[in-house]
C-alpha cells in the first residue's frame, strides 16, 4: 500500500471531484495545479513547485510561454477552425515553415501524438504495396520491445507492456517486435521482403529513458536503406531540443524516412502533432484517404510555429545539452546508495532506485513533492526528470539538492 502524506482540504475536494467524476485511468501524484510559468507550476494552496516532467516533455519552451500565448491569443480571436474542406490562410504558411525548419517536402498535420503515429503507419504501408510492391494486406511493420508509442487499439496492438494490452483484444496484425539497440536483429527481421517499415524511439521513453549504443541511429538508417524498409522515428517525446540537439537522430547526423513530431510542438499550449516525409512517400496518400477534422488548423499552426521559433530563439537544445551534463554529473556526485542508475541525453534523463520497498520510487516522487519537486516513477523503479529547457544552472543545482534531501525518505 503507498504511504499517504497530509492534504489540505482544499487540494483533496478536487481530487475528490476527479475520483468520482472521471474515470480511473491514471494513477497521479497527490498534487492540484492551478497555475505554471517557466519552469514553475503552483498548486491550489499557493505552493510553488519545479516541474520535473514537462508535461511528458510536451512543455519544453516553459509553462505559458508569453511568446506562445500571445500568438495563441492573437488567432483565437481571428480563426480557430476551418476544416480542411476549405482552405486557411495559414495553413500553406505553416507548411512551408515546417519545410523549410525541418527539410521534409512535406507535412501531414495532425492533432495528438498517436494520431501521428497512427498516420505514420498507414504512410508506411501506402507507400508498402503503391511504391515497394509488397503484395496486399502483407505489409510488416518492425518495432521495437519495451516501446510507447500511444494507446489506440492499434497501437497498443505492439505494446509489450501488460496494462497496455490486458482485455483489449483482438489486436491489430501486421508488426513484429524486435529487441532494442539490436541491430543484429534489426538486420535478421528486414529480410523479409514484406517489412515495409521499422518504427522506433531514438530513446526510449516511458521504458525509462534508455539510451542506445553509439552508432544505433547510423545502423538503423545503413541497414533500412540497404533493404528499402522506411526508416520511421518517433521523435514525439525525444524531438524539438529535448535531448540537447533538435532531433535526438540529430545527434548522430541521421535522416529519418518518416518523422513523427507532437507534445513540444504546441509548447504544451493544445494539442498539435506532425508527420513529415518527402514526396516520395507522402504522396502515396490521395485526396479522401485520410484526414482529421482538427487536423492543420489556423490555430495550431500559429502555435506550432510560436513555438518552434521559441525553441531557436532562445537556443533551448544547447542550454538542454549544457544543463542535462550538469544535472547527471551532480546526480552522480551524490553517490546515492539508492541511486543504482543515473542516464539520458540532454534534459532527458532518469535515475533507477535501488531499494527493496517495490514502492520506493513512488515514495521518492511523493518526499520530493513535499519538498518542492514534481516527478513521476515508470515501470516501477525509473523516475525521469526532464525539466522545461530553459532550466538554468542555479536552479539545476537547486534541484538536485532538493532531491538530494528527498533521498532521505528511503533511510
Amino acid at each position: 500500500m503507498h504511504s499517504t502524506i497530509a492534504l489540505s482540504n482544499n487540494t483533496q475536494q478536487y481530487i475528490n471531484l476527479e475520483e468520482k467524476y472521471g474515470a480511473h485511468n491514471y494513477h497521479p501524484i497527490p498534487v492540484v495545479l492551478s497555475r505554471g510559468e517557466g519552469v514553475y507550476v503552483w498548486d491550489v494552496d499557493g505552493k510553488r513547485y519545479y516541474d520535473f516532467l514537462s508535461g511528458y516533455s510536451a512543455v519544453n519552451q516553459g509553462h505559458c510561454h508569453p511568446k506562445i500565448v500571445a500568438a495563441l491569443t492573437a488567432q483565437a480571436q481571428q480563426l480557430t477552425l476551418t476544416s480542411r474542406a476549405f482552405y486557411s490562410n495559414l495553413l500553406g504558411e505553416y507548411e512551408k515553415f515546417m519545410h523549410q525548419y525541418f527539410g521534409y517536402d512535406k507535412v501531414l498535420p495532425m492533432n495528438t501524438g498517436v494520431e501521428a503515429v497512427e498516420t505514420a503507419l498507414k504512410l508506411a504501408r501506402k507507400w508498402g504495396y503503391e511504391v515497394k510492391g509488397v503484395s496486399e494486406d502483407n505489409a510488416v511493420i518492425v518495432v521495437c520491445e519495451s516501446n510507447f508509442h500511444g494507446r489506440t487499439t492499434g497501437v497498443v496492438a505492439f505494446s509489450s507492456d501488460p496494462s497496455a494490452k490486458n482485455n483489449f483484444g483482438p489486436f491489430t496484425p501486421g508488426y513484429v517486435a524486435i529487441p532494442y539497440n539490436d541491430l543484429v536483429s534489426l538486420e535478421k527481421v528486414l529480410q523479409d521482403k514484406n517489412v515495409v517499415g521499422f518504427m522506433f524511439e531514438p530513446i526510449q521513453g516511458e521504458a525509462g529513458v534508455v539510451v542506445p549504443d553509439e552508432g544505433y541511429y547510423t545502423g538503423i538508417r545503413q541497414l533500412c536503406t540497404e533493404y528499402n524498409v522506411l526508416m520511421i522515428a518517433d521523435e514525439i517525446q525525444t524531438g524539438l531540443a529535448r535531448t540537447g540537439t533538435l532531433l535526438a537522430c540529430d545527434y548522430e547526423k541521421v535522416r529519418p524516412d518518416i518523422l513523427i513530431l507532437g507534445k513540444a510542438l504546441s509548447g504544451g499550449i493544445l494539442p498539435v502533432s506532425a508527420v513529415l516525409a518527402d514526396d516520395s512517400i507522402m504522396l502515396t496518400i490521395k485526396p479522401g484517404e485520410h484526414g482529421s477534422t482538427y487536423g492543420g488548423n489556423p490555430l495550431a499552426c500559429a502555435v506550432a510555429m510560436a513555438a518552434l521559433t521559441v525553441l531557436k530563439e532562445e537556443k533551448l537544445a544547447e542550454n538542454a545539452a549544457q544543463m542535462g551534463e550538469l544535472l547527471r554529473s551532480e546526480l552522480k556526485n551524490l553517490n546515492s546508495a539508492f541511486i543504482e542508475t543515473v542516464r539520458g541525453r540532454g534534459l532527458l534523463n532518469a535515475i533507477v532506485i535501488k531499494h527493496s520497498n517495490p514502492e520506493a520510487a513512488w515514495e521518492l516522487c511523493l518526499a520530493l513533492k513535499e519538498n518542492g519537486l514534481l516527478a513521476k516513477p515508470t515501470h516501477g523503479d525509473k523516475i525521469r526528470f526532464a525539466p522545461p529547457l530553459l532550466i538554468n544552472k542555479e536552479q539545476v543545482l537547486e534541484c538536485v539538492a532538493i532531491i538530494e534531501k528527498s533521498l532521505q525518505v528511503l533511510a
